[in-house]
């Protein structure tokens, strides 16, 4: 839950990790906030692919995913829970203009609209997500409803590469700066 309302709510933001966060299970991931509110933060990691097929878990949504047609890592907290975002414009907002989460409880609606469904989501308790901001593990910037569906190979340097200033110049950033 996050409490702390200093700060405005990130939904529909960007939380991409900075070159400081090298925890596995964010190295250099961007995360597409859904909820930050009262009630908790929560998101899904955008750019970690996995190799299990979506046609194995929810197969009637198979051919509205783009290729390879995996299911995404969202993120370490419960991993069985499956998370649908489209294009559509149908379905609850995200905070994206044009972007919606979609129940994957229902059939599909016919549309043709791309989807990505991931497995999990990341979440944060009372203040942690502002406090990981504060200590420089995490920077906010504005989300486009097209960085749910951008290749991942690359995705972390092409966001950063998009941002004014500073950021833009972090994009150059090597994996291991000890090999530099």
């Amino acid at each position: 839950m996050c409490d702390n309302w200093a700060m405005d709510s990130l939904a529909g933001s960007l939380l991409v990790a900075t070159p400081n966060l090298i925890d596995p299970n964010f190295f250099r991931t961007i995360v597409l906030l859904l909820q930050h509110d009262e009630e908790g933060c929560v998101g899904v990691v955008l750019n970690r692919p996995t190799e299990e097929p979506v046609d194995a878990h929810l197969p009637e949504w198979a051919d509205l995913v783009p290729e390879p047609r995996t299911v995404n890592y969202g993120g370490p907290v419960e991993p069985s829970v499956a998370i649908g975002l489209s294009l559509s414009g149908e379905g609850m907002p995200t905070g994206v203009a044009g972007l919606s989460l979609i129940d994957l409880s229902a059939p599909p609606a016919g549309d043709g609209h791309p989807v990505r469904i991931y497995s999990g989501y990341s979440g944060w308790g009372s203040e942690q997500l502002e406090t990981e901001i504060a200590l420089g593990s995490w920077y906010v910037v504005q989300a486009s409803p097209d960085d749910a569906f951008d290749r991942y190979d690359g995705q972390w340097r092409r966001v950063l590469r998009r941002q004014p200033g500073f950021l833009s110049v972090v994009s150059t950033y090597p994996d291991d700066p000890g090999l530099n």
